[in-house]
């Protein structure tokens, strides 16, 4: 089965080259290639274009619902392999969606790419199997907190945050909307026992204004647990965009 990804304008998939705006790797020049498709619904999510089609009812806060053929495309994993080579970059981010949803293809996609360095966003529910997990370099791991609005039983699954918490590949990057959402934070760290300095806090919010606001309180709170704290960066420079 081919790719699946999301579009920029209907029919063009949505590869392209940018600075990777959130987590470790910030700041850092990339190409990103945006899978469709998504196991859960985040009620704040800026890409609900990847899963929230005509008929899904799912809550989202737009309430927005996207055509399915304009917003979709099928692509080869070795066209896909060939967009991202052209773009030059060392470092491949595969975003979403979900994409350890189209695991089995986004290896045999991989098999197709020069040696770069390759990093995967997830929300953390879903294994990646034994044939994509060596071709990956970093996991971006994004758990939903209750304020997501999805189910805990869906979104916090023990068996895979006790999995990402093993593997020194795995950085958590948790959206916080508000300051209690931190403690919901410091339980699951405690828990898993997830290394503070494997930790991002992300203010919630697609336009600087709410994100500056967000990161004057949250800067205090990462000073005083030790986590790392993740701007978005592109949000910034493009505004929420496609393709960026």
């Amino acid at each position: 089965m081919p790719l699946v990804l999301a579009t920029t304008t209907p029919g063009e998939p949505e590869i392209f080259a940018s600075l990777q705006g959130e987590g470790p790797s910030q700041g850092q020049p990339s190409t990103f290639i945006r899978l469709s498709r998504c196991n859960l619904a985040c009620h704040w999510c800026d890409t609900a274009y990847t899963w929230r089609f005509t008929g899904d009812n799912r809550p989202h806060r737009d309430d927005a619902a996207f055509d399915r053929a304009a917003n979709q495309v099928t692509f080869a994993e070795e066209d896909a392999a060939a967009r991202i080579s052209t773009l030059g970059q060392n470092r491949l981010v595969v975003t979403g969606g979900e994409p350890l949803l189209q695991a089995p293809a986004l290896a045999r996609m991989l098999a197709h790419l020069p040696d770069m360095h390759v990093e995967v966003e997830t929300n953390g529910t879903v294994a990646p199997p034994p044939a994509l997990d060596a071709l990956i370099h970093q996991y971006n791991v994004s758990p939903k907190l209750a304020h997501s609005g999805n189910p805990t039983e869906l979104a916090l699954l023990p068996e895979r945050l006790t999995a990402w918490a093993a593997d020194r590949r795995a950085f958590f990057k948790f959206v916080v909307a508000q300051p209690a959402d931190v403690e919901e934070v410091l339980a699951l760290q405690e828990r898993y026992a997830i290394p503070a300095e494997r930790i991002f806090l992300m203010a919630e919010g697609t336009d600087s204004i709410t994100l500056r606001t967000r990161e004057k309180w949250l800067s205090d709170l990462c000073m005083q647990h030790r986590f790392r704290m993740s701007d978005r960066l592109h949000i910034h420079l493009y505004g929420d965009t496609r393709g960026t």
